[in-house]
């Protein structure tokens, strides 16, 4: 019997290393159980709300926030270890600017629109922790949409604009507003909460229980 689809909601941002590893870790699920029933949506939730459009210096940035060069030292040391266990290429100080992510997010609702969301999504995350690339700067964004199956200068014409960015910062709070407060953070069928980078056997149980269920 085929199992009836699974709203799987997950909320992320892409400059978040924890949302690429949580991703990974759930890709290999994905992988693994080819008949599973999630249909997935992405959903904006900023980390840096408030950082300037033209983005700061990452690293800058960091040591204020965490105290000093050896605290990111260790922290960063740390988030290989995880990727790399994970299977994800990332390395934490190729990225030299911390961007505002807005424009990122209503590239990503623009890609669900055109059927690619998963595919622009791993590619902002990839282009950011693998690449370096700043994904806060438009040309960098227009790139990446039209790497992904989307028309290069239509989105480069709405990242001009202020198309949607209203929305997505209302989505962005209301995710707030209801309880998210860290990414990824992942809602099943609209009941359950999953928080932070599941391991792939965490998400396979969670697979193989849903699908005994509604079988």
């Amino acid at each position: 019997m085929t199992t009836a689809p699974i709203r799987l909601d997950i909320f992320s941002d892409p400059v978040c290393p924890w949302c690429y590893v949580g991703k990974a870790n759930l890709d290999r699920a994905l992988a693994d159980h080819p008949d599973h029933p999630f249909v997935i949506q992405w959903h904006p939730f900023q980390l840096n709300p408030e950082m300037p459009p033209e983005g700061v210096s990452k690293r800058a940035y960091l040591d204020q926030k965490f105290g000093g060069k050896a605290r990111v030292d260790a922290i960063h040391e740390r988030l290989r270890e995880v990727a790399k266990a994970a299977g994800v290429d990332m390395d934490p100080d190729k990225p030299q600017r911390m961007p505002n992510t807005l424009n990122a997010h209503r590239l990503i609702h623009w890609a669900g629109i055109e059927g690619v969301q998963q595919a622009v999504v791993n590619a902002l995350m990839r282009a950011y922790w693998t690449e370096g690339r700043d994904i806060g700067d438009l040309a960098t964004l227009a790139d990446i949409a039209g790497e992904n199956g989307m028309d290069r200068e239509a989105t480069m014409r709405l990242l001009q604009s202020d198309a949607d960015a209203d929305d997505i910062q209302a989505r962005d709070q209301d995710a707030r507003h209801k309880g998210v407060n860290a990414v990824p953070t992942f809602l099943i069928a609209q009941q359950y909460v999953v928080s932070g980078a599941q391991p792939p056997e965490t998400w396979g149980k969670v697979i193989e229980e849903l699908m005994g269920r509604t079988e």
